[in-house]
């Protein structure tokens, strides 16, 4: 691989014919936000009823024998809920771009859309059925993913696949959803209703290495595959007529992505619950940051995983109480949906 070359606001990375080419812009938010995150990681680390300084946790993290019972707090009960927040965040900043790009319209996204209720409509009933271990949320949350992308893709059906058509469909087939939510908490045991309710609210208290191992291994082959896709969604953006031309089978490409799209939001709720918001706001406010003419899936990513690590510290430790992580992006989430609501409205006016 050759040097880089720094172009006009852009890096060329050329190999074999081939070349990459990464705007500045974009190449500089991904590396500030990197830094952000691995700060609020560092800053969490140190926080809890058990105070830690920096030089404690840095120890604990290298294997320092005089690190003593710092190990245990820093390595086995905080870290995994921590990386956890950054690889969950990564992977929901990544699914709200796809669904974003595929769409064309900057509400379109898995918890919008009910990708992201049918996930959780699936893990729910594993809970309650068959109480659920890691790999049963995983199928469950996954099967229950696809089986509602299914049913918004064939209601929204006519003639090809519209954005808005897309949207208000799936807003419709999350409300129901809810309903048959609402149905399953009130007919299980008083035990795992209970159990369910605390985990429906987006938590990530109950993250191990267990529950983030397995994770992590699916959203990196997840991620690998999306960012390998990333020049057929930038074709499908174009307008199906033009992908068309350029050699794109625009219904199986546009199948392909919502596929990997539910994938990542499933693998999250089974590993967090339901955690609404960060799939919406991620791609757009690393749009509007990077200055890039459409989404873009790096700054996405990078984007979710300093939002949702940034939520759980916050949820953990900078309120009056400690809640779920979910409250918080909901709350957040919330106020930045009506942001783009009204100036979408004012932008069509």
């Amino acid at each position: 691989m050759s040097a880089p070359e720094f172009g006009y606001r852009s890096i060329v990375l050329r190999r074999a014919g081939a070349a990459l080419r990464w705007p500045t812009r974009s190449v500089a938010v991904c590396a500030v936000l990197a830094l952000a995150t691995v700060g609020v990681t560092v800053w969490a680390l140190t926080r809890g009823d058990y105070t830690l300084s920096l030089p404690e946790v840095w120890g604990a993290l290298t294997g320092d024998p005089e690190a003593g019972f710092a190990r245990t707090v820093v390595v086995e009960w905080r870290l995994p809920r921590a990386l956890a927040a950054v690889v969950f965040g990564a992977a929901l900043g990544v699914s709200g771009a796809v669904f974003q790009s595929l769409v064309g319209n900057p509400l379109a996204s898995p918890d919008v859309m009910g990708f992201s209720a049918g996930a959780y409509t699936g893990a729910l009933t594993v809970i309650v059925v068959l109480g659920g271990s890691y790999l049963q949320l995983v199928g469950g949350a996954f099967a229950g993913g696809m089986a509602t992308a299914v049913v918004v893709y064939l209601v929204a059906w006519k003639h090809g696949v519209q954005g808005f058509r897309l949207i208000i469909v799936g807003i419709a087939i999350s409300a129901m959803l809810g309903s048959v939510n609402t149905w399953l908490m009130l007919n299980a045991d008083l035990k795992v209703a209970i159990r369910a309710a605390v985990w429906g609210t987006g938590s990530l208290a109950g993250v191990g290495w267990e529950e983030f191992g397995g994770g992590a291994a699916v959203v990196a082959l997840l991620l690998a595959a999306v960012f390998a896709y990333g020049p057929i969604l930038r074709q499908l953006e174009l307008g199906d007529d033009a992908a068309a031309a350029t050699g794109v089978r625009v219904e199986s490409a546009r199948r392909a992505a919502m596929l990997l799209g539910v994938g990542l939001t499933a693998v999250v709720t089974a590993g967090a619950g339901p955690i609404a918001f960060v799939a919406l706001a991620a791609p757009q406010v690393a749009r509007r940051v990077a200055r890039t003419p459409g989404v873009t899936l790096a700054p996405a990513a990078f984007l979710g995983a300093f939002l949702l690590a940034s939520a759980d510290l916050t949820a953990q430790h900078l309120l009056f109480v400690s809640m779920p992580t979910g409250v918080v992006t909901v709350v957040a989430g919330g106020l930045f949906l009506i942001w783009l609501v009204v100036g979408e409205a004012r932008r069509r006016v």
